[in-house]
């Protein structure tokens, strides 16, 4: 076989996850809880008044709530670019870790190429469902819903070419991962333990790779993840680039927020922000990601008018980036002949090819040191 053939072969199989099985060398792993609040009741703690779980008492007692968890693995060879995975609305940092019908999922993807992986549950999500809210969890019957809203198709039917796996246990394993929002839906909450997050993962990349300087932290979110990835990288410094996958919301300059855009599923707002707090980011290169089945025009499906009007804005906000000086970098996957990407683009069959690709962004902006 020729030596381009067999290159050619290598990378396919690169691409394609068919090198999953080489080692995984990994420098330490671990977690950490970021930010929260500790509540105290007042008195004094006394362990000779219990009178049983059914009636605790609280006097004196502590209770630490609305932290974000945070899992991380950092591997040999580190590079000095940590990503921090930011999950979307009913979900968890689990849609980042693997892929329901068992594949590598996309931090471990990127760990293969030398990235720093942490992965956040938001304050009230998953493994951080402690939480200072009064709440009430009710079972609610929509999974067909979210099977339309995320464009696997329309139930029962899948789109023929998508890159979602159609058997019955892959589906039963994706709406199994998701979790009951238990938060206070607080976006303060959320931001300041995105941002504990982000300072403890500089600090701890940087020590654990003896930089002599923290390391800067590239946010890669997804869905409802955009909006606080977007504020967080106002607000932190140590933010130096973000990766959306299908961000729902955006941010713009006061004064230039575009006309609120309604579809079958509700209207994509930009929200306001000061000049000055937007021009942060200009100075970070951003990239999003767009999947499949996105009309350009009004339909009567629920998943396409849903992202339709939410790709729009996304136009929009990279334009309004631009405009001001900054590197924003929209990447809509069937213009590059990528096709059948849901929602969830990071667990669809294709998500080695989608790693690589945010690998070569990364590259093309010096992020890979």
């Amino acid at each position: 076989m020729k030596k381009t053939a067999i290159l050619l072969v290598l990378l396919t199989a690169i691409s394609t996850g068919a090198l999953a099985s080489e080692k995984l060398t990994l420098e330490t792993q671990g977690h950490f809880a970021a930010g929260g609040i500790t509540i105290q009741r007042e008195g004094t703690y006394d362990n000779s008044k219990f009178a049983g779980w059914a009636t605790p008492i609280e006097q004196g007692q502590s209770y630490r709530a609305d932290h974000a968890i945070v899992s991380y693995q950092i591997p040999a060879k580190a590079k000095n670019a940590p990503l921090l995975f930011i999950h979307g609305y009913g979900g968890s940092g689990l849609c980042w870790e693997m892929t329901p019908d068992g594949r590598e999922g996309f931090s471990t993807l990127m760990l293969r190429k030398h990235y720093p992986a942490y992965v956040i549950d938001l304050p009230g999500r998953g493994r951080a469902g402690k939480t200072s809210a009064t709440t009430t969890v009710t079972p609610k019957a929509d999974e067909m819903l979210w099977f339309d809203i995320w464009r696997l198709g329309e139930y029962p039917n899948y789109h023929n070419d998508v890159q979602f796996p159609k058997d019955a246990e892959t589906l039963n394993q994706f709406f199994r991962e998701m979790t009951p929002d238990l938060s206070a839906h607080n976006m303060k909450t959320d931001l300041a333990a995105i941002s504990a997050a982000i300072d403890k993962t500089a600090a701890m990349t940087g020590r654990t790779l003896h930089a002599k300087d923290p390391a800067g932290v590239v946010l890669v979110t997804h869905s409802a993840g955009g909006f606080p990835g977007w504020l967080s990288a106002i607000g932190n410094s140590k933010v130096k680039a973000v990766a959306s996958y299908e961000p729902g919301g955006y941010v713009f300059p006061e004064g230039e927020v575009p006309e609120p855009m309604p579809s079958l599923t509700g209207t994509a707002s930009g929200v306001p922000v000061p000049m000055e707090q937007f021009k942060r980011l200009t100075e970070i290169p951003i990239v999003m990601y767009f999947g499949d089945y996105i009309p350009e025009e009004v339909t009567d499906k629920l998943g396409g008018e849903n992202w339709r009007v939410r790709l729009q804005m996304a136009r929009k906000f990279a334009d309004a980036i631009n405009r001001h000086g900054g590197n924003a970098t929209l990447v809509e996957l069937p213009k590059l002949g990528i096709k059948g990407n849901t929602h969830f683009l990071m667990s669809d069959l294709n998500n080695g090819q989608l790693a690589d690709l945010f690998d070569a962004w990364l590259k093309g902006q010096k992020l890979d040191k």
